[in-house]
């Protein structure tokens, strides 16, 4: 069995997010995403994220293409989470471009291309307005 992993947010679910998903599951059979806690949306943020981290996890894991959830505590830990999952792929978006180069030696590395012009920040600045 061939295990993707990726990583998010995944506050104020939105296309973008569901696409990277989408995509990131195409590369393989099983999709485990890595969601961040609270507390590590707030330190990566400056803010509390919109839903709780239950709530997040809850969403994703009622879509098709999401076999497994768990909480990304921190960054640094990502070949922590990669080998803890037994993932053969990281999916990333491309604003992380080059900055997992490193973990090409225990798994692939791949960086999609986000859906253009749609943004949590700029949602919730939308709602703000």
């Amino acid at each position: 069995m061939k295990k993707i992993i990726t990583f998010g947010t995944f506050d104020v679910f939105h296309l973008g997010h569901l696409r990277i998903l989408e995509r990131s599951r195409k590369f393989g059979d099983y999709l485990v995403v890595g969601v961040s806690t609270d507390e590590m949306s707030i330190d990566k943020k400056g803010r509390p994220p919109i839903y709780s981290f239950s709530e997040r996890c809850s969403i994703l894991m009622a879509l098709e293409v999401v076999d497994e959830v768990f909480p990304e505590e921190s960054l640094e830990q990502k070949r922590e989470y990669i080998e803890e999952n037994s993932a053969n792929v990281l999916v990333m978006g491309d604003d992380w471009k080059g900055k997992f180069d490193h973990l090409q030696d225990i798994c692939s590395v791949i960086y999609l291309p986000r859906t253009p012009a749609i943004s949590t920040t700029a949602i919730i600045e939308k709602i703000r307005d």
